[in-house]
């Protein structure tokens, strides 16, 4: 296997956290191959290129690795090729889209608002068909980590080798082919990796998308691209039926693949956390059978639905942030979150004027301070308090001028 050097020189996106945060868009299952390889940093394969990326204080930095070819090492891409390669991460990340305008539209909505400070800078991967349809058969009756294992696996056992990273041992290697993937006894193959009953998902998949391929080549030649790439085309209910006739991709999978990789940013994929979003924090009530508590397809239909009344063309990104949001892995945010409104609510309850004046705060991760606690209104008390407090990787130091005893509220 080859190795790849120490990279050299990073170049800037010139994109800021707010309109990109890698923590928690790489991290919150739209994709499942970026590994994390330093400090802010993750590294993945995309258009056949290992490329990393690093989250700064200001901005997200871009740097890629290439194969010199017949040598034993790889080097890090020249300057003009790591330029070439810009408009591949703009594309992927669909920088064209103003998501900063889009979040304060979607503020009028009183539970985004509460979620958007603490969950900034989450985007849309704008995914290869192929992949994200292989990968979201993976993802039936499953969770992160396990997804994580089985597309790992189908890169590692089908896809072209490409280099590894120094200092990490992870072989990145790109994504398998769909002729690779229908090919006689693929389904024992994938068995054999652990892959259940999804493995025979795939090969029929494979094999469907490989027949509708060679019938559009027999139609169109080769000049008009692949069929799933077309699919893109086509408006949201006519695309989200050609792909449940795949095999393993039913209503939530389709949307998956609509929302992350065939431009439909309208979808909404209704699993049980935006089940229980949709009740818990907008008290959707639903007839259900007694004893039985069940997402129907009915419910299916109106969530999304509201979510598309609620926040409109866009409403897929929304709901990925309130998706989000309510992952376990993430749950620091709402603690900070649930701070923050209590000093919030003791700023405006009694009849003193008070003042919660942001001093310094250190924000790590995607956590910033609420614009309405930098306001520094006019002071009428006369006492003078420390408040801190430290959740796990956050903290933030306030200094407030108050009559009342914060200490004691917090």
């Amino acid at each position: 296997m080859f190795n790849l050097t120490t990279p050299g020189k990073w170049e800037s996106l010139r994109v800021t956290p707010a309109d990109l945060r890698l923590d928690t868009t790489l991290n919150c299952g739209q994709s499942f191959r970026w590994v994390k390889t330093g400090e802010e940093e993750w590294t993945s394969v995309l258009k056949g290129k290992i490329v990393s990326l690093r989250q700064e204080e200001s901005d997200i930095l871009f740097k890629l690795h290439e194969q010199t070819a017949g040598d034993e090492f790889a080097t890090t891409a020249p300057l003009e090729s790591q330029e070439a390669f810009r408009p591949v991460l703009e594309d992927y990340f669909q920088l064209n889209v103003d998501l900063k305008g889009l979040y304060e539209k979607w503020k009028m909505d009183l539970n985004f608002k509460k979620k958007a400070s603490f969950f900034a800078g989450i985007r849309i991967l704008r995914q290869d068909p192929t992949e994200n349809v292989f990968t979201f058969i993976c993802s039936s009756c499953n969770n992160i980590p396990r997804i994580t294992s089985m597309v790992n696996n189908l890169c590692i056992n089908y896809g072209p080798y490409i280099g590894t990273v120094p200092g990490h041992p992870h072989p990145y290697h790109g994504f398998p082919s769909v002729a690779r993937l229908a090919g006689d006894g693929m389904e024992s193959e994938l068995r054999k990796l652990g892959f259940g009953y999804r493995a025979k998902y795939i090969m029929k998949a494979a094999q469907y998308i490989m027949e509708k391929e060679t019938a559009l080549k027999t139609d169109a030649g080769d000049s008009n691209g692949g069929w799933l790439e077309n699919l893109r085309h086509l408006p949201y209910e006519e695309c989200r039926a050609e792909l449940i006739k795949l095999a393993g991709v039913g209503p939530k999978v389709a949307d998956c693949i609509c929302l992350m990789s065939m431009d439909k940013p309208g979808a909404i994929p209704v699993d049980t956390h935006v089940w229980q979003i949709a009740q818990r924090d907008y008290k959707m009530k639903f007839q259900t059978r007694a004893k039985t508590k069940s997402l129907t397809p009915k419910h299916y239909v109106a969530i999304g639905d509201f979510f598309r009344d609620t926040f409109g063309p866009f409403a897929g990104w929304a709901h990925s942030i309130l998706f989000t949001a309510d992952l376990n892995q993430f749950a620091q945010h709402g603690r900070i979150e649930k701070k923050v409104a209590i000093l919030d609510e003791i700023r405006t309850e009694g009849e003193e004027k008070i003042s919660i004046k942001v001093e310094a705060a250190q924000v790590i991760g995607n956590v910033e301070v609420p614009g309405d606690m930098k306001r520094d209104p006019d002071v009428t008390a006369s006492k003078k308090s420390e408040v801190h407090f430290e959740p796990p990787s956050h903290v933030f130091a306030v200094k407030t001028e108050t009559m009342m005893n914060i200490h004691r509220a917090v």
